[in-house]
């Protein structure tokens, strides 16, 4: 190898390594994280390890950064490596035009968003035909120049006269000057200053105004038909209605900012004191941020409006998809799915307490059919048949009606304690028309398998939920107005990250559930699958080396998070790693508890007693590690969704014709949005709870307060029967209020 090649060689890594450690210090400067944790977490990922296995398994090496703290890391990591391809791409571009100069360079290095790369390189992009790039035809560059070097003599005309020339288009010395301020204009625009500036100016004081096209139109846009709103104060869920609203051609929207402001810094920036051109410039100026920068600006501006507005709403989401599968799941129960409709009949599927399919059959027990009383011995007869304890009802079509019938049946029953449930539909008719539900219930037909999943998900929400695309599951606001890839990739983390949270049953699971372990992917838990029906249950962790595909590193990323129960070691039905099962075998002979002993008292009492500072040193693991050991051992195969409530049964109905202001009811959070919750009191429709009652204290954020699933006493507020709608109260003093009028 030459000399000259290894020193190139040299160069390049230096320079790589300058760019590593640049992304190392903004991504600590802005997630406020350590360099150190920072550059342990891109190396940890660079090796192919999974966000859940370090943050549940290398904690001592990134200071036990969370798992969104990682997933902060390796988004803003991507990006800038992103940026930094950007950067060498427009780098090379501008400097095959021989243009490139060291400021400019440095410029475009030192930019730490990708906007700034574009304002920089903005001037050296290949442009389609402009007013601008026709004068520099005619030969009116120098002109330009002349111009904007502000000079005391001759007037404009009189040196534009010299640029006259009809063989090149240029007729009169006005048609030459005019050609010049397009020149000028195009430059002012393309400048990444000025544009930095008015952007950031317009962002700041910029209205964002909204009308109707037709204001004698009915819509549930009405509140934004004449309205005006500082935009960067805009709230993410008024944008994004907004939005809507101008794609359904409803809404004319406009981003308003007084020019004046904008005017007096480019002329600073522009004008050096009086001269023959200082009137002309003050035009050029005007037309530039008219005709060329105020458009794009509006249009950037309204970009990074929509990119806050599905930022939150994609938070939204997320945070909500997270305590829908992580809610409480009601085990050892027989239960009764029910998917209501009125034409085609409420579809029934009993399930045992494992939820494996007994029977399904189809009633119409409301209107049109009205088939009540044959209705009454289809469900009397699979209710005594299968031991049915509870009756899930899906929230769709007839969700109501089919409520009303069941709450009278379960008041004729005496002789058994039996509930119901209304609970979320959501997905399961994309469940039930998907491939996966043809492989599980072939023999069924869409709306069966759509019962059977309703039953299901009440039993374990999380194994059946998982079956169902993310974003299938309607718990957000305006979802589907957003990124779809980026909600995608966020909903993926999140159901990632709840399995793994919980752990895997390996002898129970579905391949579904299996997909989403760490390392684990569709083919690697269809083999898993696979190899338990041909080989019969696993009975230890080291049998997963004999599954195929499944290599060392999938293992070593997965296998915590699989549980084996009733195995041969014991430890399989915890959450401890086995590469520290030797640490933990030693932890406890020298406490004198054998492995069949955990999660007896003796055993927990021990283990509670542990010197964990002390103890880490003598086992040579690190304090976080042997935490997690400790509180696997005492809680050996411990679900963390059985410390969650359990939904509220029911047994009656209540209709909103029952409500009065000020009546206290128990209710179950449905969703959490931007401006309150949405909470099911067993009525028709949810009732809102607004940000503003959700508290006697202030509230920043609704999911500061609730989430999903939580159970929760709520007042009623308001309710207007024409619309069937109902405002609710947690703040005990509105409650009296509401009672008093």
């Amino acid at each position: 190898m030459s000399e000259q090649k290894v020193i190139h060689e040299a160069q390049a890594k230096d320079s790589e390594q300058q760019v590593r450690e640049r992304i190392v210090r903004q991504i600590a400067d802005e997630l406020n994280i350590s360099q150190k944790q920072i550059r342990t977490t891109i190396d940890l990922l660079s090796e192919g390890n999974t966000i859940p296995f370090i943050a549940r398994y290398r904690k001592e090496m990134t200071g036990e950064l969370d798992e969104n703290q990682l997933r902060d890391i390796e988004e803003r990591h991507q990006y800038l490596r992103n940026l930094q391809e950007r950067k060498e791409e427009v780098l090379r571009i501008i400097s095959e035009q021989d243009k490139l100069t060291e400021e400019l360079a440095k410029a475009i290095q030192n930019a730490s968003k990708l906007q700034e790369v574009e304002d920089l390189y903005r001037p050296y992009r290949q442009k389609r035909k402009t007013r601008a790039s026709v004068a520099r035809e005619k030969g009116l560059e120098p002109l330009a120049q002349w111009i904007r070097s502000a000079p005391k003599a001759p007037e404009a005309l009189v040196e534009a006269a010299k640029y006259v020339d009809e063989a090149k288009g240029v007729e009169d010395a006005s048609q030459a000057l005019q050609g010049a301020m397009d020149i000028i204009a195009e430059e002012i625009s393309d400048d990444a200053t000025i544009r930095a500036w008015i952007r950031r100016y317009t962002l700041d004081h910029g209205m964002l105004v909204t009308e109707a096209r037709n204001a004698n139109e009915e819509s549930v846009y009405e509140m934004y038909y004449s309205y005006r709103e500082l935009a960067k104060k805009m709230p993410p869920h008024r944008i994004l209605a907004i939005n809507r609203g101008e794609r359904e051609n409803v809404l004319k929207v406009q981003l308003e900012v007084a020019p004046e402001s904008i005017y007096r810094y480019m002329e600073k920036q522009l004008i050096q004191g009086p001269s023959a051109v200082q009137k002309l410039l003050g035009e050029v100026i005007e037309d530039a941020y008219k005709r060329l920068i105020a458009p794009s600006i509006e249009r950037e501006v309204r970009t990074e409006l929509t990119e806050k507005g599905d930022s939150q709403a994609i938070s939204i989401f997320a945070g909500n998809l997270r305590n829908l599968l992580l809610q409480a799941p009601i085990k050892e129960t027989r239960v009764l799915g029910v998917d209501p409709a009125f034409r085609t009949g409420c579809k029934l599927a009993a399930v045992d307490e494992t939820g494996k399919l007994l029977e399904v059959a189809v009633t119409y027990p409301t209107p049109p059919v009205n088939k009540k009383r044959e209705a009454t011995e289809i469900f009397h007869r699979m209710i005594n048949e299968h031991n049915i304890e509870l009756i899930v009802i899906g929230n769709g079509t007839a969700s109501r009606e089919t409520e009303q019938f069941v709450a009278e049946l379960i008041q004729e029953i005496k002789d058994r304690k039996l509930a119901y449930l209304i609970v979320s539909e959501a997905g399961a008719s994309v469940y039930s028309a998907s491939k996966l539900a043809q492989e599980e219930f072939p023999d069924l037909d869409v709306a069966q398998r759509s019962a059977a999943s309703i039953a299901r998900r009440v039993q374990d929400p999380l194994a059946e939920l998982v079956k169902i695309d993310p974003k299938a599951i309607g718990v957000g606001q305006y979802q589907h107005d957003v990124s779809q890839k980026n909600l995608e990739s966020s909903l993926k983390g999140v159901v990632e990250s709840a399995v793994n949270h919980v752990g895997v049953d390996v002898n129970t699971a579905s391949p579904s559930l299996l997909s989403y372990v760490a390392g684990v992917n569709a083919t690697i838990a269809k083999n898993i699958v696979k190899y338990r029906e041909e080989n019969g249950r696993f009975i230890s962790r080291k049998q997963l080396q004999k599954v195929p595909r499944l290599g060392a590193k999938t293992l070593q990323q997965c296998v915590g998070f699989l549980r084996i129960k009733g195995g041969d070691n014991p430890l399989d039905y915890t959450g401890i790693h086995p590469e520290s099962y030797a640490a933990t075998t030693k932890l406890l002979k020298s406490l004198g508890i054998q492995p069949e002993q955990l999660g007896s008292t003796e055993a927990v009492t021990a283990l509670a007693g542990v010197d964990v500072e002390q103890t880490a040193a003598a086992l040579d693991i690190g304090v976080p590690t042997l935490r997690d050991i400790l509180d696997s051992l005492q809680r050996p195969g411990r679900d963390p969704r059985d410390e969650l409530p359990l939904p509220i049964f029911r047994t009656d109905v209540l209709k909103i014709e029952d409500l009065t202001p000020g009546m206290e009811l128990q209710g179950t959070v449905r969703n959490v949005i931007d401006f309150g919750a949405f909470v099911d009191i067993g009525i028709k429709n949810d009732g809102l709870v607004h940000i503003s009652q959700l508290s006697e204290q202030f509230v920043k954020h609704p999911m500061d307060v609730v989430s999903v699933g939580d159970n929760v006493t709520v007042w009623v507020l308001n309710v207007d029967l024409k619309k069937g709608r109902v405002g609710l109260t947690m703040r005990p003093s509105s409650a009296q209020e509401a009672a008093g009028q």
